[in-house]
C-alpha cells in the first residue's frame, strides 16, 4: 500500500474538506439559537472574518459574531446588519478595535455629537470619520 504519510496527508486533506463544507452549511443554513451552530460560525469568522459574507441574516445581526469577524478582518462590517451598523454601543466596540471600522457606521452615527465624541475618546483616529457638519 502507500506510505502511511502519504494516507496521513489525504486522510488530513479529506477531513479539512469535510469541515469546511459542514461550515459552510452551517453559516447560510445554521440557527444561531442552537448553541453548536453558533460555535461553528464563531469559530469560521474568527479564522476569516470575512466568512461573514455567506453567513445567514441572523448570524450577520448577532452582536458577538460580528465582532468577532471584525476583530480578524475590520471590512467583514460590510457583511453586517444595518441594524448593527446603526447600533452606537457595537460601533463603539467596534471602533475600538479598529477605528476604520466606522467606514461602515450609519451616516446618523457618524453625525451624531455624542457618539464621535465617545469614538474619538477611544481612538483618535476615528476624526476622520465624522460628518462634514461636525468637523466643521
Amino acid at each position: 500500500g502507500p506510505p502511511i504519510g502519504i494516507y496521513m496527508a489525504c486522510c488530513m486533506v479529506v477531513d479539512h474538506v469535510r469541515q469546511r463544507r459542514q461550515s459552510s452549511w452551517v453559516l447560510q443554513n445554521g440557527n444561531p439559537e442552537r448553541p453548536a451552530h453558533r460555535r461553528v460560525v464563531l469559530e469560521s469568522v474568527r479564522r476569516n472574518g470575512r466568512d461573514l459574507r455567506r453567513a445567514n441574516a441572523e448570524f450577520c445581526a448577532d452582536h458577538e459574531v460580528v465582532i468577532a469577524a471584525a476583530g480578524q478582518d475590520v471590512h467583514a462590517l460590510e457583511y453586517a446588519s444595518n441594524e448593527l451598523l446603526a447600533h452606537q454601543d457595537f460601533m463603539l466596540t467596534a471602533a475600538e478595535q479598529d477605528a476604520h471600522a466606522l467606514e461602515y457606521a450609519s451616516r446618523e452615527l457618524l453625525a451624531d455629537q455624542d457618539f464621535m465624541f465617545a469614538a474619538v475618546r477611544q481612538n483618535g483616529s476615528a476624526l476622520a470619520y465624522a460628518s462634514s457638519e461636525l468637523r466643521a
